[in-house]
């Protein structure tokens, strides 16, 4: 179910039944992108069960998905069609189209070609867990986070949250596992894999990837003395989770690893609970571990040890879609 995971925090006193989230999220449950429209984003159902529930409560867990519907025309096509007219324009009238019209030209081709335009569906789920107040999605670009934040601020009142903000930032901690001359002085519980990306923070932007290799080894550590850093390094945690972790604190590429999910229940015997149930459990224990890991959850106000980029402090986002800084 999740294959990615990024960690945003819910600030203190924010709560809501299930009904009123349902409720809420009812008033923006997807449509299909009309005719002319290039992009629809709204809720369905988790279980993919049409008019059921769009808040699922699995093991005291809260489960959404939000489907984004996307519709394109390739630009070549749509600039065609737009000189395609322009030269009629030309023929008919004896005048050429200036600048002004021919984007106007261009905007009613894309409109004329939108509807013969193929719909592209895309899911993102989106894990609530109210007890530890935090907020997980699946999502793995920036544009679909995007999509998510905006989508769960606009349809809950008093919704704000944070991006999650460890005391050492992922960077820092990266390398020094990969510093590391013997695996005792990797954090309990995890290890490190095969994978890792290396860059440089020079003009030149220079970059090393390894794949299916030996990280633990003098070359690794030359590239970091010379001043390249991890950007994403391969993980696992007590042999039942493998996964990627970012710079900006995302984990990719999860993998359950064998037997986590053994005895599951085949889909006609309640295989979506099951999935919530294990893949939830498992990340509960994982996460704090890997926030421990790091240093412990940053302080609101407080800098994380290590260069953070701007774009990667905390800012707190709320239902008006205003950036407000830290919530508390």
């Amino acid at each position: 179910m999740f294959k990615n995971v990024t960690i945003y925090r819910i600030a203190p006193g924010w709560t809501a039944t299930l009904a009123d989230m349902e409720a809420a999220l009812d008033a923006a449950r997807f449509k299909p992108c009309g005719a002319t429209q290039d992009k629809s984003v709204g809720w369905v159902e988790p279980r993919g069960e049409a008019h059921g529930p769009l808040v699922e409560a699995v093991a005291g867990q809260r489960i959404l998905k939000l489907q984004i519907e996307t519709k394109g025309v390739p630009g070549s096509v749509v600039k065609k069609k737009a000189q395609e007219e322009a030269d009629h324009i030309e023929a008919t009238t004896g005048r050429k189209p200036g600048k002004k019209e021919t984007k106007a030209l261009r905007e009613d081709a894309l409109l004329t070609l939108l509807p013969q335009a193929f719909a592209r569906q895309m899911n993102v789920w989106v894990w609530l867990d109210l007890e530890a107040g935090w907020l997980v999605t699946d999502a793995s670009s920036q544009g679909k986070i995007d999509e998510v934040v905006t989508a769960l601020v606009r349809a809950f009142h008093g919704l704000v949250i944070t991006l999650l903000q460890t005391a050492v930032t992922p960077q820092t901690a990266m390398t020094q596992w990969l510093s590391a001359t013997t695996p005792d002085e990797w954090p309990g519980g995890f290890a490190v894999e095969r994978e890792c990306e290396l860059k440089s923070g020079d003009e030149e932007k220079s970059s090393v990837k390894f794949t299916r290799h030996n990280l633990a080894t003098d070359e690794v550590r030359q590239h970091i003395t010379e001043g390249k850093l991890p950007t994403r390094l391969a993980l696992s945690w007590e042999g039942r989770i493998g996964f990627v972790l970012t710079e900006s604190l995302q984990l990719k590429k999860i993998n359950f690893l064998e037997g986590v999910f053994d005895g599951r229940p085949d889909e006609d015997e309640n295989g979506f609970d099951a999935d919530v149930a294990l893949s939830t459990g498992e990340l509960q224990k994982l996460l704090p571990e890997l926030v421990e890991a790091l240093g412990g959850e940053m302080a609101f106000g407080a800098a994380p040890a290590g260069d953070v980029p701007a774009a990667a402090q905390p800012v707190a986002i709320t239902a008006d879609g205003d950036d407000e800084g830290p919530p508390f």
